[in-house]
């Protein structure tokens, strides 16, 4: 029979003691939320750095999701550190932490770095956390201990994705990297306290800014990166003139999108020189332009068209198709043959870094170029949908035109900075877009109106059946109940 008597309570371990005698008024969590905040600002760049080289199309949704979330952690550090007297969140932390990043950065394989990133480092930073958690006093510094409990769900989920990505696609570390990387961290107290900045050291660069690592030049792929036919050429000429060529468009022009976040990636890893909250915004950029792609592919899932019909191409299409056509020409074999077995010959190309005035452009040309022109069209599209009782057409419409709205603020806000800090001429910004996207928007028409005349549009070309056969999937789920009525509208702006 069991005893009515509680058994005694467990120990409670040691209470940790953030002042000693000597204190002042900085608590010793200070300086460990800095080291802390360096670690997880690592890890977004860790991710950005390899985030490319994840293949599958749900896989790259969680490496942008990773991101941001990532960028949520360091914004929640480096906010209590700014609550503390004397708390600096840009003040230096021991270059000792830059050496550990660096070891988990330069990985044999983007596997490897995976579960650098993913396994070894995040279970450190997770116990490190719960320690902490568990040992302060759960009063004093409550915050610190709430910021933590959220990090961790949030860090939890990113160890979620990585498990399941690993049962998909198992993979043994290479012995020699998970020693060094644990070294490191050994090297480092495992962040259980503040790494001393020894005398002379100038403090930790951002993660890789010290190193010769080059990202990947193509985003990876697993699926293919071209359509059954061209398609596209058809949409163009009839965009001006049919809703359903415009709603083919917009699923299929949402889903590429999701080449965006892959590029950002780039900005983030080599704009290692620009403040923090430049970072936080492109990463809140770089996760809705994600979704946006997950818009699209989600609508022509609905419409019952995948990758085989219309491939996932790259915006830097003409550069892969270059790549392509050189090794088929090297190894005697057929273009066709280069673009199945494309990831053999893409795959391990590496990437030249952005220059300043690239960075400053790449922004300049998203934001008052590409978003700014298409709100017309954008808008005529969400009215016509609403109108044809296609809500869930206008609904991803509308979602987009409100963060397209919000990244050409992140544009104003940024150009003028970087213009300064990249040694560009940012004096007629405005004006400059505006007269790029009219050039932008002649050279379509001029395309458009040549195609018009040469297009075959006779049954039994490939091509243009094809170009039917989508229509008339998308019209068989759902058709507009303003097909024949809805007004011809603006043109596409390219």
């Amino acid at each position: 029979m069991s005893s009515l008597v509680a058994e005694p309570p467990a120990v409670s371990p040691p209470r940790r003691l953030l002042i000693t005698p000597e204190s002042k008024q900085k608590p010793l969590i200070v300086d460990l939320l800095n080291d802390w905040q360096y670690m997880e600002k690592a890890t977004h760049r860790l991710i950005c750095a390899w985030g490319r080289e994840v293949a599958p199309w749900y896989d790259k949704s969680a490496i942008h999701r990773h991101v941001w979330d990532q960028a949520e952690c360091v914004r929640r550090l480096r906010e209590r550190v700014s609550q503390f007297p004397g708390g600096k969140p840009d003040a230096p932390v021991s270059s000792r932490l830059e050496k550990l990043a660096n070891t988990v950065l330069l990985a044999p394989n983007h596997d490897d770095a995976l579960d650098g990133i993913y396994e070894i480092l995040l279970k450190a930073m997770l116990t490190a956390y719960g320690e902490y958690s568990a040992q302060a006093h759960p009063v004093h510094d409550a915050p610190t201990v709430a910021l933590l409990h959220e990090i961790n769900q949030i860090k939890s989920q990113e160890f979620l994705w990585y498990r399941d990505y690993r049962r998909r696609h198992p993979h043994s570390t290479t012995a020699a990297y998970r020693a060094a990387v644990e070294t490191e961290i050994a090297a480092c107290g495992g962040f259980h306290a503040a790494v001393p900045v020894a005398p002379g050291d100038t403090g930790a660069r951002p993660a890789g800014a010290g190193t010769d690592f080059r990202y990947a030049k193509f985003s990876a792929r697993d699926v293919p990166i071209r359509p059954k036919h061209d398609f596209m050429e058809y949409v163009r000429v009839d965009f001006p003139t049919s809703i359903e060529a415009r709603r083919l468009f917009w699923g299929f022009g949402y889903m590429m999108e999701k080449n965006l976040p892959d590029d950002q990636l780039c900005w983030i890893y080599d704009g290692h020189y620009l403040p923090w909250e430049w970072h936080h915004d492109i990463s809140r950029h770089l996760w809705d332009e994600s979704r946006h792609g997950d818009s699209g592919y989600s609508r022509l899932k609905d419409f019952g068209i995948d990758f085989d019909d219309v491939g996932f191409p790259g915006y830097d299409q003409g550069e892969r198709i270059k790549v392509l056509e050189a090794a088929a020409k090297e190894e005697g074999i057929t273009l066709d043959e280069a673009y199945r077995n494309y990831a053999k010959y893409l795959d391990p190309v590496r990437g030249d870094h952005i220059s300043r005035p690239q960075m400053y452009e790449n922004v300049f040309m998203i934001g008052m170029v590409a978003e700014t022109g298409h709100f017309i069209v954008k808008q005529e599209g969400y009215q016509d949908f609403k109108e044809g009782q296609d809500l869930e057409s206008a609904e991803m419409m509308l979602f987009d035109i409100i963060d397209e709205t919000a990244h050409v603020q992140y544009a104003h806000k940024w150009l003028p900075f970087l213009g300064e800090i990249c040694g560009v001429d940012n004096s007629n910004y405005r004006e400059r877009g505006a007269t790029i996207r009219a050039d932008y928007q002649k050279r379509h028409d001029d395309i458009s109106a040549d195609l018009a005349k040469k297009l075959p549009r006779t049954p039994g070309h490939p091509a243009y059946d094809f170009y039917l056969d989508l229509l008339a999937r998308i019209r068989r789920v759902k058709p507009l109940a303003n097909a024949a009525s809805c007004p011809p509208r603006s043109p596409k702006p390219m």
